[in-house]
């Protein structure tokens, strides 16, 4: 058990690393993207309109494709003062319970992100913008984003259930493979 355990924390965090790199680039292509439109619209005079939609879109790539990483490291959202505070059994059980607490909102983000996809792609919705892109494939970065944390969130399940301790990263909090 121990040795499957590990194995799809590893991939887990495999997953989460790579997707770490599409959100690194996404952010540059933010800053790329940013800078081109700003040299456009003040040396040049001549504004491009669809850059902001698409630096919105980028963002919330950068987000999805973060969450992940950031969940796995242990740099998530949770009650630090009770983590940090406590010991043993305790601290684990808030660790355990925070993971639980992230797998399901993933869970509801997946079903309700799939939904809203759906409801575009019958819609026809395309973008303002750039009328050629459907909304449906940026929307998809919702799901696609709580998929890949709902991944870490549930090897950190298993490392619970199964009695190990949770990993800890160069600051001593939970989520980095030693």
């Amino acid at each position: 058990m121990r040795r499957f355990v590990l194995a799809v924390d590893r991939l887990a965090a495999v997953i989460a690393r790579l997707a770490q790199g599409l959100a690194a680039a996404a952010c540059l292509g933010c800053l790329a993207l940013v800078s081109v439109a700003v040299a456009a619209r003040y040396f040049f005079d001549r504004p491009q309109a669809w850059s902001d939609e698409v630096v919105g879109w980028l963002v919330v790539a950068t987000v999805m494709f973060a969450v992940a990483e950031a969940q796995r490291r242990g740099e998530h959202i949770g009650v630090d003062w009770l983590v940090d505070r406590w010991t043993g059994a305790r601290r684990n059980a808030v660790l355990g319970l925070g993971a639980l607490s992230v797998a399901v909102v993933c869970a509801v983000l997946i079903y309700e992100g799939v939904e809203t996809v759906r409801f575009t792609v019958m819609m026809g919705v395309k973008s303002n913008a750039l009328p050629d892109v459907p909304l449906w494939a940026i929307q998809a970065l919702v799901p696609i984003g709580a998929g890949l944390m709902l991944v870490v969130a549930l090897a950190q399940l298993l490392r619970w259930a199964a009695g190990l301790p949770p990993v800890e990263t160069e600051a001593g909090g939970p989520g980095r493979h030693e």
